[in-house]
């Protein structure tokens, strides 16, 4: 856990939210992005996900940007973090816009 904690204050990640690890260091594609996008649907919006990776998930970044996820990578020693999390307000703002709050 040091590594992610010390990663995850490297960004601009929420430090107030619980935090949850996927390690993908030893997978090959698309495992990485699987996984990664399965358990982000699994975990509650306030959840920070710290994914360690071997190389930075360049194939995953639109997919978060896509679905309002806020995200950072940090290169390590022994691995690239990427702390992912949900955007303040997107939530809230997509549920408005969909019960049409803006008309």
């Amino acid at each position: 856990m040091e590594l992610e904690t010390t990663a995850i204050e490297r960004t601009d990640a929420p430090a107030d939210r619980p935090v949850e690890t996927l390690d993908v260091r030893e997978l090959g594609p698309p495992e990485p992005l699987r996984q990664t996008l399965e358990l982000l649907a699994d975990l509650p919006d306030e959840t920070v996900l710290v994914q360690r990776n071997d190389r930075a998930p360049q194939f995953l970044y639109p997919k978060l940007d896509d679905r309002g996820y806020a995200r950072e990578t940090v290169e390590t020693d022994d691995a690239v973090v990427t702390a992912i999390w949900r955007a303040e307000g997107d939530a809230a703002e997509s549920d408005e816009t969909a019960e049409g709050g803006d008309r």
